[in-house]
């Protein structure tokens, strides 16, 4: 794609519909409950070291700050920030069942103040009905994978991205922090899309590989700051 708003090659999945996410979680909710097993971790254990790592050592950031986990999943990111000592975590996930897991693999290591909630990242944030933690402000917005799946949405995927991007710009506060990975977008697209709200001020580095004399990433993770 040359431009970040042309979806003429990016096809709607249903991996962009709550139903899909409510069955899977179900399904995940059961192998916890059988085996223990909280299920996969997005982009795999060393994307989100990468990511942990960033926040633990970035001055912009602190142990104490209001940190968001948008699109939580299983909660497996919330439960190694809070490990490694971050005690202001919420997260929230637009399918229930995901809440529902990652509340039970918290609650098993004892993190009962992490708060979680169900609520839709492309909804009003100024709507009287909104999710409570989304009508608040935080200094760090973590998506790993989210904005991917908003962007396969079948149901109107290009109102559902602006709606996201308007959520962002309204959740974190002044100088606050977006850091986004994407197996989807490159990191141009994602420069073209977030540059009218928010500008870059970092990029955590994946392993790269080549492949017909060009070199790539798996995945790219982008750190942007409010304008």
């Amino acid at each position: 794609m040359e431009n970040a708003d042309d979806e003429s090659d990016f096809q709607s999945s249903e991996l962009g519909t709550v139903q899909y996410w409510e069955d899977a979680y179900k399904r995940e909710i059961k192998s916890f409950q059988d085996m223990g097993d909280i299920g996969e971790i997005w982009f795999g254990e060393e994307s989100q070291e990468r990511m942990v790592k960033w926040l633990e050592t970035n001055e912009m950031v602190s142990f104490q700050d209001p940190v968001l986990d948008m699109g939580c999943g299983n909660g497996a990111f919330l439960l190694e920030l809070r490990m490694r000592g971050f005690t202001c975590l919420t997260g929230v996930d637009y399918a229930q069942g995901a809440v529902d897991l990652a509340l039970a693999v918290l609650d098993e290591k004892g993190y009962t103040d992490v708060e979680l909630q169900a609520g839709d990242l492309t909804s009003d944030p100024t709507s009287l009905l909104a999710t409570s933690c989304l009508c608040r402000q935080y200094r760090v917005c973590v998506d790993k994978g989210t904005y991917d799946a908003i962007s396969l949405n079948p149901d109107g995927a290009e109102r559902s991205r602006m709606a996201y991007r308007q959520m962002v710009k309204h959740l974190l506060q002044p100088g606050g922090l977006l850091m986004i990975t994407s197996c989807n977008w490159t990191k141009d697209e994602l420069l073209d899309f977030f540059k009218t709200d928010f500008k870059l001020y970092g990029e955590i580095k994946a392993p790269s590989y080549q492949f017909g004399g060009k070199v790539g990433q798996c995945v790219t993770t982008l750190i942007f700051t409010t304008l």
